[in-house]
């Protein structure tokens, strides 16, 4: 079959113009650069010199190939230039009015045949689309910066875009050694759309003071594997360009959860737009600088010095509960493992020695030090013996009635000034405390799976823990080598509160048809860098268990967006979990 689209013209050749144009060139069509006037149009040459001189530095292209394809560029300040093409890709500011009267000038210079694609982020293709006498030609073409590395494109169709203009514009993505995913046109598509929301509500967080920006950088970071924190990431992209974005969801949507979080309004409004003016969350060492400086921190209240912690207990036998142990033995903490009886404890202990032994094979670990930690590990069945140990750390079921009644029993046991700890990842922590004649003792300790190689750990406190019981867990965090993130007692903490919600929203997406679970993850992974996409990351917790964190947190913020997608609740009752059953979004079985 004969390429699509020998020569390909490209309206703006600011950043991302310039890199879909060297894009373009490097797969051998001819490129025909437009920009705004003479000046614009040689500062662009010379951005596309630049790029592919820093390119031929770089290694990731040869001095010849640059010649060849330099040769294949010409730039200038003439639309009527791209009726020369076959393709024409726009890539001017994100204003509605810009790029319709645009389009409305490419339809009258371009033949009939001319495809003609947009590159917004946010804005809506139809009424892009609208402004000629050819919608069923025009579509989106969204590339992600920078385009040289970013292997997603999001190929936008309208209700009018013709399927073969649509697959012609995939192929030509797939020729330049992209990945196209298909998406209807709706504000953020499919990446944006669900990025946005999630670092919206990351602001929000953040402008309640419910944490740090360090905090909530770090815990999406460290409890989601994910390559930048939400406000790092709004730094990067800029403040004005987000709340522009999510205004345009939130024009089409009407949900809550997309109007921009006021914080937004006031950074701009004071020019704070992150890295490009050099202050937006963070400050940077000048306009356009990636590195952060530090900014004196406000005169903090002295907080008091922890309790000594000398021995551990932890009470539970499962997956949660070993790795636990593991973190406090290897840290050379003596450790008492309580179990419902003396054989789980046994057999939790067997599994803890199993890790050890695959951290020895895999050279993580010397035989002496692995020798050291399980002599450190004593499996109990009677919780009694918990009695002289400084803090106790409960890891048993889900279950707010399950850990209530520990939590009773452990009163009647723990010596005073004992620290009690629950990893409660959706439940709340003084519904614990409560149970204990000392709720100033217990805490949240939440730990991530697999704790051993899990470096988060949030330190959830309660109106009535005593300040030195958060001293004692962030000072035990630092000693076992865990980053700890302070926050308050409310539904999902940190992590849960702002992933789930996201995970929420692509099941939605996928209930309405809008995108295949497929081009879902694709997008997420290739478009903004996460380790797995949502679907992936939804069949690996269990599909239960997100489901019952989706009600938390619906209940405890009573927001409609919240509500959990009814296709999420519909697989649940059929009993598709996910990978344990064998099938969820995607089937397991027949891998």
């Amino acid at each position: 079959m004969e390429r699509p689209f020998p020569t390909v013209a490209v309206v703006g050749l600011g950043t991302m113009g310039a890199g879909v144009a060297v894009a373009v060139a490097r797969s051998g069509r001819r490129v025909i650069g437009v920009e705004a006037g003479p000046t614009q149009a040689v500062r662009a040459l010379a951005r596309i010199e630049a790029s592919t001189a820093r390119a031929v530095a770089r290694e990731r292209l040869t001095a010849e190939e640059r010649t060849a394809l330099l040769a294949l560029i010409e730039v200038g300040d003439d639309l009527a230039a791209a009726a020369q093409a076959d393709l024409v890709i726009e890539e001017v500011p994100e204003d509605l009015e810009l790029k319709r009267g645009l389009f409305a000038e490419l339809d009258r210079i371009c033949p009939p045949e001319t495809v003609l694609a947009t590159g917004t982020t946010a804005l809506s293709v139809t009424r892009i689309a609208a402004a000629t006498a050819r919608p069923e030609r025009v579509l989106g073409v969204h590339f992600f910066n920078p385009v040289h590395s970013m292997k997603l494109v999001e190929v936008v169709r309208t209700v009018l875009t013709s399927p073969q203009a649509a697959e012609q514009v995939a192929e030509l993505a797939r020729d330049l050694g992209k990945e196209p995913v298909a998406a209807g046109d709706r504000a953020g598509f499919i990446a944006n759309g669900l990025l946005f929301a999630y670092l919206n509500q990351a602001a929000a967080m953040f402008e309640s003071r419910y944490a740090t920006r360090e905090d909530i950088d770090a815990a999406m970071r460290l409890g989601c594997g994910l390559p930048m924190g939400p406000l790092a990431l709004l730094d990067l992209i800029g403040v004005d360009t987000a709340r522009t974005v999510l205004e345009a969801m939130y024009e089409q949507s009407k949900d809550r959860l997309h109007a921009p979080a006021p914080i937004l309004g006031q950074l701009v409004a004071a020019g704070l737009l992150g890295r490009k003016s050099g202050r937006g969350f963070y400050a940077y060492e000048a306009p356009g600088s990636s590195t952060p400086v530090a900014e004196e921190a406000a005169a903090a209240e002295a907080r008091p010095a922890g309790r000594e912690v000398r021995t551990v207990g932890v009470c539970g036998s499962g997956t949660m509960a070993t790795g636990i142990v593991e973190v406090f033995a290897k840290a050379g903490l003596p450790v008492l493992l309580a179990a419902r009886s003396q054989e789980k404890a046994e057999r939790a202990k067997d599994r803890l020695a199993k890790s050890l032994e695959r951290s020895v094979a895999k050279g993580r670990l010397t035989e002496q030090a692995r020798d050291a930690a399980l002599a450190l590990v004593t499996p109990t069945g009677d919780h009694q013996d918990l009695a002289d140990v400084d803090l106790v750390v409960e890891a048993v079921a889900e279950d707010l009635a399950v850990k209530r009644e520990l939590f009773t029993a452990l009163d009647g046991i723990a010596k005073p000034g004992a620290v009690l700890a629950t990893t409660t990842s959706s439940l709340p922590v003084i519904s614990c405390a409560t149970a204990t004649s000392r709720p100033q003792d217990v805490i949240g300790m939440h730990f991530f799976n697999p704790a051993p190689a899990m470096k988060l750990v949030e330190v959830v406190s309660t109106v009535l823990t005593a300040e030195d019981v958060t001293a004692t867990v962030l000072e035990l965090c630092a000693k076992v080598r865990k980053h700890p993130v302070e926050c308050g007692d409310r539904a999902g903490f940190i992590v849960n509160a702002l992933l789930f919600p996201y995970l929420n929203d692509a099941v939605r997406m996928l209930e309405e048809h809008y995108a295949t679970v497929d081009d879902i993850d694709t997008a997420m992974k290739l478009g903004c860098g996460y380790p797995m996409g949502p679907f992936e990351l939804l069949d690996v917790v269990g599909l239960d268990v997100s489901l019952t964190i989706e009600k938390v947190l619906h209940q405890e913020f009573r927001e409609p967006g919240l509500a959990a997608a009814p296709l999420l609740e519909h697989l649940v009752a059929a009993g598709c979990l996910g990978r344990k059953t064998g099938r969820g979004f995607r089937d397991h079985a027949r891998r």
